[in-house]
């Protein structure tokens, strides 16, 4: 169980979610009915429950109150090493497909940047693609998630996800697959306030059992669609960070390859 801290300092744990077999396609269309249905809260975007169908560019594109703004803020202020990557041409396929608006954070990160590294490239947040994160937020998800969406994932093999149903009753919470559990962990956090608590010191706090001597000059050689692979695995009870060998793979073999681990052990 990892413990986490929200932005105001307020202690909780993150709870075990049941054992799950992660996989099927994505059903965009699904998701977003399912979140305009929970009327999800403002903290992770401002505008569910009134998308009734699709809508064009120009409504997605918030000129008013552009989330944007505040991301900037957010980390400049941040202590934490975080680089905001260009957008790429991509990003307006990006924003349509997801349906989101960039009033909200999670549509600033899809249109106005191509992701996000923080803490110099150990978390990731995915945006519209970029030759240091060349992975986008649909592209991402794509046959692999199913009422959930993928949002960000670590150098160690983490990956966060918020919650549209899979994970039961409390939708809109960020949910964190951990590289030493096969379990997810619900973090107890919508997007926004998820985003903020990762740009804060606390991060070093969550991680420090997942972090080894000299980490940051390993980390930087790491591609942003590069996981490390350890083996044995580390959620294996001969696993162990020191211990265990480790090799960068791509993100797509490290998600894809615990997904039919769980689902052999399933069976």
């Amino acid at each position: 169980m990892h413990t986490i801290r929200d932005p105001n300092n307020d202690v909780r744990l993150a709870h075990k979610g049941e054992s799950c077999l992660i996989g099927g396609r994505w059903n965009l269309s699904w998701f977003k009915m399912s979140l305009d249905r929970a009327h999800l809260t403002n903290e992770y975007h401002p505008e569910f429950g009134k998308v009734k169908s699709m809508r064009a560019l120009h409504e997605l594109v918030d000129q008013n109150e552009p989330g944007i703004r505040l991301m900037r803020q957010w980390v400049e202020e941040s202590d934490l090493s975080c680089t905001i990557l260009q957008p790429s041409e991509a990003r307006e396929q990006v924003l349509t497909s997801l349906q989101i608006t960039t009033r909200s954070p999670l549509g600033a990160i899809a249109y106005e940047t191509g992701g996000i590294l923080v803490d110099g490239g150990w978390l990731r947040f995915l945006g519209s693609g970029h030759p240091q994160l060349r992975r986008t937020l649909p592209g991402w998800n794509d046959r692999r998630s199913s009422k959930f969406m993928l949002v960000a994932d670590d150098v160690v093999g983490g990956f966060f996800a918020i919650n549209g149903g899979f994970f039961g009753s409390k939708l809109g919470n960020v949910h964190y697959w951990p590289p030493d559990d096969l379990e997810w962990e619900d973090m107890g956090l919508g997007f926004t306030d998820f985003l903020i608590w990762s740009l804060s010191a606390q991060l070093h706090e969550f991680y420090a059992s997942l972090r080894w001597p000299l980490w940051e000059s390993e980390v930087e050689r790491i591609h942003g669609d590069q996981c490390l692979s350890f083996y044995p695995f580390l959620w294996a009870a001969e696993g162990s960070l020191a211990e265990s060998s480790r090799r960068a793979v791509p993100a797509e073999e490290a998600y894809d390859s615990k997904v039919e681990i769980v689902r052999q052990l399933n069976r």
